[in-house]
């Protein structure tokens, strides 16, 4: 194992040892310092070791704050009735990325990352409705006065999704990512209807599907739309301002503004205009 005497040298690791206070027989190993033309000195090892040691304690923290939240999540999500409300609008500001007031939470509702949920102000989520936003850069903005009806279902997977203000939803919507979804202001969309932002590849025969990856390019639906029930909305449509499609329709390309579209696929049978009653 090499050696270097202090006496000869003004440097070792990287600072210097005024020469009154060196040991004239004092021997340091060098296993423990970099030679001279290393790009790193010892005091730059230590750096590089500190930001690790800082991540894995955030990792800590970030774990318990999730399991404590969780906690918290299960206790008061089981409470029934006028008491239970009243307890989740107290307790679960804190815990979410935004929770305005006047927000109503029945009970039997999940939330996975309530830090990625932004809910404005009147929000209404019904009971046995589940909202996750485990992946990173998932997140779920509600604005003002969007109702989530019964069973609603929602997994980000990675993707942002966005409900306008005004805006309901019914029973047993469900969404997925990890494509973006944007729904406008004041749309109606009805139960049993489903929004999925992905498509599976399926080009290869000796490959499994669930192998062959996804392609990912976000729904769009802008303002003032209503979508009938059991709506299906393929990955990549935008259904224009204004428009309406038929219950049990399938819509697999762009929907003009002002719309009515139905059938299995969806296609436009006529426009809306001012003069319709």
């Amino acid at each position: 194992m090499g050696q270097i005497d202090l006496q000869q040298t003004k440097v070792a690791a990287g600072f210097h040892i005024p020469k009154k206070q060196r040991p004239s027989a004092l021997k340091l190993d060098t296993t423990y310092f970099p030679r001279r033309n290393s790009s790193m000195n010892c005091h730059e090892n230590l750096d590089q070791q500190q930001p690790a040691a800082v991540r894995a304690k955030a990792n800590r923290s970030s774990e318990w704050g999730y399991r404590r939240d969780e906690y918290l999540l299960a206790i008061l999500g089981v409470v029934p009735m006028g008491v239970g409300k009243r307890l989740r609008q107290l307790a679960y500001s804190p815990i979410f990325g935004k929770f305005g007031k006047d927000i109503t939470i029945e009970f039997n509702v999940r939330f996975i990352r309530p830090k990625s949920m932004f809910f404005g102000n009147s929000c209404s989520i019904c009971n046995y409705s589940f909202l996750n936003c485990w992946e990173d850069d998932g997140e779920l903005v509600l604005e003002d006065s969007v109702r989530l009806d019964q069973g609603f279902h929602l997994q980000a997977l990675g993707g942002k999704v966005r409900i306008g203000q005004n805006t309901y939803l019914g029973p047993y919507v469900c969404m997925a990512g990890p494509g973006n979804i944007t729904i406008g202001k004041n749309c109606l969309i009805a139960s049993n209807t489903s929004l999925y932002a992905n498509n599976h590849i399926f080009s290869s025969v000796d490959t499994p599907i669930n192998q062959q990856g996804i392609t990912v390019k976000g729904i769009e639906i802008e303002e003032d739309c209503w979508l009938g029930s059991g709506v299906k909305v393929v990955d990549g449509v935008t259904i224009g301002r204004g428009s309406v499609i038929g219950a049990g329709s399938v819509v697999t390309k762009d929907i003009p503004p002002y719309s009515v579209a139905v059938g299995v696929p969806a296609k436009v049978i006529r426009q809306r205009t001012s003069s319709d009653k």
